[in-house]
């Protein structure tokens, strides 16, 4: 009954400020559109890229092998390290947090379709590239598998981009294509992906063989690269660490020598974006707090201007018994009430516009990294944190000045 009373007082004192409360209401909806949209292109802008990033390594190490800058044990600095398909094993075996170490090979190659011919970066891998570089089929087709590398197959799995350049079309599995004078049969293709990282290009313009068909065709003895994947992302810096000491005891380098086998470790990669894009949306955020501080202001002046009409009876409330308590709560629980209510509308105009967004096609350049922004939990609860401590902020000070009216000058005032 008790909060019906306090719903019904409310809805009265906003008849008699019905201008105010209109202004202050559309303010506080401004304020909330203000900070949900910049937080949730924030989030979709920080998703994206982080995607963009786990689409070229998903939380890999890539190694490469380099060349010594450190004396180590008497052997002079300058001296090649060249990485080779059994380094991988030795990894597998003596880091017990790797969860999977392939090889890979890769060289510009000639492609040729009857006239159309098309320059491109090939590697040569095992079936587990597929997931660790996320170079996943399109429907119909399929990428390598055992028994192309163990029969060393002539088979090859093409980027959407460079299929469509040679054949007119992203998917033509089955048909023949010559690489450097040979021919493949095309297996699979890669529909288009968001890349922001690359080597040699983006993925959907490369071609990629069975490790050892290249290998037989090639005769390559060293490696290129060695893809890593630790079992979890946060031992991404030991791992690092930990190949560099397993390959240094091999070929006899400093265990500190960066440059002997250079790293590119996308884990410590997507950490340092992921602080990044925090520091961004907590940017964002303060951007949008300050329109609801300006409709804060507007809600404490109405609740100001309403404590002052009610003084009579505020005196009465206090003569008859009411606790300060009542008073502080009845205030508090109006200036609450307006900062949600313009919420919910700000908060359901957000929800609209972020919907309609997803609706139109992507775009590539900007709008294909800011036209999907994100309603995460983060978002949603900062904007209640904001809304609440707008609320109480607003009603606490009149809400102080209403309760410590004096009975007797209350009921005198006029």
């Amino acid at each position: 009954m008790n909060i019906l009373m306090l719903l019904r007082e409310f809805l009265q004192d906003i008849k008699s400020q019905r201008t105010r409360a209109f202004l202050t209401t559309i303010a506080i909806s401004w304020g909330i559109i203000a900070v949900t949209l910049l937080m949730a292109f924030g989030e979709g802008l920080s998703f994206r890229m982080r995607e963009g990033l786990l689409n070229a390594g998903d939380r890999i190490i890539r190694v490469y092998g380099g060349q010594t800058t450190k004396k180590w044990q008497g052997l002079p600095v300058g001296r090649r390290i060249l990485l080779k398909e059994e380094d991988c094993r030795v990894i597998e075996k003596n880091i017990p947090q790797v969860d999977v170490a392939v090889p890979g090979f890769g060289r510009y190659s000639r492609l040729k379709v009857g006239d159309k011919i098309s320059s491109t970066h090939m590697e040569g891998v095992y079936p587990e590239f597929e997931f660790l570089r996320r170079t996943y089929h399109a429907a119909g087709g399929r990428f390598l598998n055992g028994k192309d590398i163990e029969e060393r197959r002539r088979v090859v799995f093409l980027g959407g981009e460079i299929a469509k350049e040679l054949f007119g079309r992203p998917d033509p599995i089955g048909e023949k294509v010559e690489i450097d004078g040979m021919p493949f049969t095309v297996v699979g293709t890669m529909p288009k992906k968001l890349q922001t990282s690359m080597n040699n290009g983006p993925d959907d313009r490369r071609a990629i063989i069975p490790f050892t068909t290249f290998q037989s065709i090639y005769g390559d003895k060293y490696l290129d690269e060695m893809i890593v994947k630790p079992s979890r992302a946060k031992d991404g810096m030991y791992v690092e660490q930990e190949i560099r000491r397993v390959l240094g005891k091999k070929y006899q380098f400093d265990p500190t020598d960066e440059r002997a086998v250079p790293m590119w470790n996308f884990i410590e990669n997507e950490e340092e974006g992921a602080k990044i894009f925090k520091g961004i949306n907590i940017f964002l955020a303060v951007i949008g707090c300050m329109t609801l501080i300006i409709a804060g202001v507007g809600v404490a002046n109405i609740m100001f201007v309403v404590a002052k009409e009610r003084t009579r009876e505020i005196g009465i409330k206090r003569a008859v018994g009411a606790k300060r308590s009542y008073i502080i709560f009845q205030f508090i629980f109006e200036s609450l009430l307006i900062a949600f209510s313009g919420g919910l509308i700000g908060f359901l105009v957000s929800v609209g516009i972020i919907k309609l967004l997803w609706m139109m096609p992507v775009q590539e350049g900007a709008m294909e990294f800011l036209g999907r922004p994100l309603l995460s939990t983060s978002v949603i609860v900062v904007s209640i944190s904001l809304l609440t401590l707008i609320g109480l902020l607003a009603g606490v000070f009149p809400a102080r000045k209403a309760a410590s009216v004096n009975p007797v000058e209350a009921l005198r005032y006029e």
